[in-house]
């Protein structure tokens, strides 16, 4: 296995390329010093040798830094036709890790150049991310790959994309709206050298990642491709999900990837069959993962079961839902006779509908009858999770009453959140409800597709480490 430590935690960083401009080695310095970054920065520059930018001086070359001065980790952001030479003075400084920014390498037919950075690579023992990625994001140590739309919030999830735009994307709207903070997040471009398996592998033992989000264009060869059987299925078995997007199962997606990252991508059939025997959970688009994820973040615990049990406010929101569970494999059982009882001793007999799903009409706005209601249908024998149906709205008195039934329940609590309007003062309220029901440990779902598809990713987990387990 692949030590990482240089690279998530170095003593210091190098820029090779930097510069002021701010799409290319400015990029990644002002990334670094926007998110806080408290170990040396080193610049290098052949051309502003001698200048400064944002008072850190630059060097000519990475060799002119003292051998007591050690430099573990390089962002090298020069032209492609430039990274086997600055790859080989990495290696002769002692570099251990090097991302390389550029594009131009096979993903547009220069396999020589690729073949030339690795032999140098290997020389030396270097090791490369990329080439054509951003690097690396790791908010605890505050190295970034973003200057201005990610947080220092550091969390479980590990992340390794091989687009380092949807790196960037998912990070960030994962942050912001979902809570999902990450520990580390790789974006692993054309993976000459270190690939999405060695990264896997070091998430298996990383203490701080419980659960992965994998976006995957290709798999190189088929050595790599048992190593990802091998370790994905001992990741599921270990408790920790591993999230798969994978891409490029049409024609068009098949050509992009090859001018993308370089690879070919392999077809749905056999991608199916790799995650049935691995425990892997595989999406269709970021929406699904983001949200996956974000369960996966802030669920009490996992569905024991498929059976599910939804209350409502409306009759036409309950068919909806339970329709799309049900397309989703999860299951509405009927209520047990005793949980009937119990809503009668509460619930009026008007406008209410005593089955699953639960229909309470107006009664839902009574906060009693809401509290009474989620601890009656946590309860239930024949429920594993109880998922209530809500229009967003910060409002305290039902936050409290929420709190007050989630203390008592032992049963997972969903909620799925339907927004009215669009504008801003509604998105500042859905992040606010989002977030309290987060610090409860209750997912908050913008869809009932997006609830049923999670729900159901997470039976699957649950089944497979069962069968396994067992």
């Amino acid at each position: 296995m692949v030590d990482f430590d240089k690279l998530f935690n170095p003593r210091s960083i190098g820029i090779i390329g930097a510069s002021n401009k701010p799409f290319t080695g400015g990029f990644f310095i002002y990334c670094l010093l926007n998110f806080g970054f408290e170990k040396p920065i080193y610049l290098f520059n052949p051309r502003l040798k001698g200048e400064t930018i944002a008072d850190i001086p630059v060097y000519g070359s990475i060799l002119e830094i003292p051998d007591d001065e050690p430099i573990d980790y390089v962002i090298i952001a020069v032209p492609a036709r430039l990274c086997p030479s600055v790859v080989e003075e990495c290696g002769k400084k002692g570099v251990s890790f090097a991302t390389i920014f550029a594009s131009g390498f096979s993903e547009v037919g220069n396999h020589h150049l690729e073949i030339e950075v690795l032999k140098n690579a290997r020389k030396y023992n270097v090791r490369i991310i990329g080439p054509n990625c951003m690097g690396i994001f790791v908010p605890k140590n505050k190295i970034s790959f973003s200057p201005g739309l990610l947080t220092k919030e550091s969390g479980n999830l590990g992340g390794i994309f091989q687009s380092g735009g949807l790196a960037i994307y998912i990070s960030a709207k994962g942050q912001s709206i979902y809570g999902t903070n990450p520990s580390k997040v790789i974006s692993i471009g054309n993976q000459i050298d270190l690939n999405f398996v060695d990264f896997l592998e070091y998430f298996l033992h990383d203490d701080e990642t419980k659960f992965i989000a994998l976006y995957v264009e290709n798999i190189k060869n088929k050595a790599i491709g048992r190593r990802f059987l091998k370790i994905t299925k001992e990741l599921s078995l270990k408790g920790k999900p591993v999230i798969l997007w994978k891409v490029g199962f049409g024609e068009a997606t098949r050509e992009t990837i090859l001018s993308h990252t370089g690879g070919l991508a392999g077809s749905l059939k056999i991608w199916k069959a790799v995650a049935k025997q691995t425990g892997a959970l595989m999406v269709e688009n970021s929406n699904e993962l983001i949200n996956l994820a974000m369960a996966f973040q802030h669920i009490s615990n996992m569905p024991m079961n498929r059976k599910m049990a939804i209350t409502t406010g409306g009759g036409g929101a309950s068919i909806e839902t339970a329709d799309t569970f049900e397309r989703n494999n999860l299951k509405i059982p009927k209520l047990a006779p005793e949980t009937v009882e119990k809503f009668r001793e509460f619930v009026p007999d008007v406008n209410t509908i005593f089955r699953n799903p639960l229909d309470l009409g107006g009664s839902m706005g009574n906060p009693e009858t809401f509290y009474k209601t989620l601890i009656t249908l946590d309860s239930d024998p024949n429920i594993s999770a109880v998922i209530f149906i809500k229009v967003y709205d910060f409002n305290h008195i039902f936050l409290q009453t929420i709190k007050r039934a989630y203390k008592e329940m032992k049963k997972p609590l969903i909620c799925i959140a339907y927004k009215i309007v669009d504008d801003t003062s509604d998105y500042a309220n859905k992040i606010l409800f989002k977030r309290e029901l987060f610090k409860l440990k209750i997912p908050v779902f913008e869809s009932v597709d997006l609830a049923a598809k999670a729900l159901d990713k997470m039976c699957i987990f649950r089944e497979f480490q069962d069968k396994h387990n067992s």
